[in-house]
């Protein structure tokens, strides 16, 4: 058997990693600067991660949610405290389009509506509703697109709300920080604007924080340097450090009920002991106010270029959009500097380091980007 042909890859074949750097199998000592799609929240190989993973393993693995788990209800409990969200819920689940899904179908059951508005340029995930509402038609299939889905175009509020006004919404899905899309950030005053919309209309906001949360901008969510408080907010990605977990938290006025939703491996031991690791490393070691730091250092030293157009993006969250296609330069840095780094389209380099990226190491790569270029 060989595996399905769908991914392109670097001739690079990591086998251990120690903070933001990786090895390969030849020896050779990498920058990660992407953190396998912002996965990489406190670091390759932390520690206090390992251990906690090690120890519950020796513990108990794994079990259904047909019993209790009291792990599940200390990461609420942390996870509410450190978020600024104590009086949410917390539903957990294995991913970030999981998490989306589980959003979209919540939306739906609160309100009695069918169809959602998400934006253009937008990604929220491969699977049937989270693929709906990502705006890239040729991962959708004919099956995904028969789910009621409209497309406005980010900022413009005017436009969301002659959605609105047909009736007919279960609500807003929007990134904090559009990844995929190409870094563009949703205005303050327009994330603020969309809040009212949809508390005047009936629809719930639904904050998609997969790429931008988990203290990736500088704030615990993305969408928190704009004061708003959305009726669901997803997670994923650097919520575990790379075992496989997601959730949503779940504003107070929407009801549970036995069954509503549900998962087999969502919750599991092993993702708990993993998710209340990172937690206590990104408190420790104010990983959140790193993030800031640093990624205002990197965003004011990337070096003035005619082939650079635009930096974009809050803390360890950027995009440089250059004037020409990407790919010679990312494999510069790459195959020359031995640095791992992100696209977005054709002309982005995407940058999701982890947040423990020093100021040095991202000297290096300021370093090393003005040598390529």
């Amino acid at each position: 058997m060989e595996l399905f042909d769908v991914y392109s890859l670097f001739d690079v074949t990591p086998v251990r990693a120690k903070g933001c750097r990786i090895w390969d199998d030849k020896g050779q000592e990498y920058l990660d600067l992407y953190g396998g799609h912002a996965v990489i929240s406190v670091g390759h190989s932390h520690p206090r991660y390992v251990e906690a993973l090690k120890d519950q393993l020796d513990l108990i693995g794994f079990y259904s949610n047909s019993v209790k788990n009291p792990l599940q209800e200390q990461l609420a409990h942390e996870l509410g405290e450190a978020s600024g969200y104590p009086d949410y819920s917390l539903f957990l689940d294995n991913s970030g389009a999981e998490s989306n899904e589980n959003a979209l179908k919540l939306a739906s059951f609160h309100t009695g509506k069918d169809r959602i508005i998400a934006f253009h340029r937008s990604f929220h995930g491969r699977t049937s509703g989270a693929v709906a509402v990502t705006d890239n038609p040729k991962i959708v299939s004919p099956f995904n697109a028969n789910h009621k889905v409209t497309f406005c175009d980010l900022n413009d509020a005017e436009g969301v709300e002659r959605e609105l006004a047909k009736g007919d919404v279960a609500g807003v899905i929007i990134e904090g920080i559009q990844g995929c899309g190409g870094i563009h950030v949703p205005s303050d005053a327009f994330m603020r604007e969309l809040e009212a919309l949809c508390h005047r209309y009936g629809a719930l906001l639904l904050l998609d924080e997969v790429q931008s949360g988990y203290g990736r901008t500088g704030r615990f969510f993305a969408h928190q340097w704009a004061g708003v408080r959305p009726d669901v907010i997803t997670m994923g990605k650097g919520i575990a450090n790379g075992f496989p977990c997601g959730g949503i938290l779940i504003a107070p006025h929407i009801l549970a009920s036995k069954g509503m939703l549900g998962t087999t491996f969502g919750g599991n031991y092993l993702a708990m002991a993993a998710a209340l690791a990172v937690l206590a490393i990104i408190r420790d070691e104010d990983l959140v106010g790193n993030a800031l730091r640093v990624g205002e250092y990197l965003k004011a030293n990337i070096p003035s270029s005619t082939l650079i157009r635009e930096v974009r993006g809050r803390g360890l969250m950027l995009g440089m959009e250059f004037t020409c296609p990407i790919a010679d330069i990312r494999r510069k840095l790459l195959f020359e500097k031995h640095i791992f780094t992100g696209v977005a389209g054709s002309d982005m380099i995407r940058l999701l380091a982890p947040l423990c990226l020093s100021q040095a190491e991202a000297g290096q790569f300021i370093t090393a980007l003005k040598e390529v270029l």
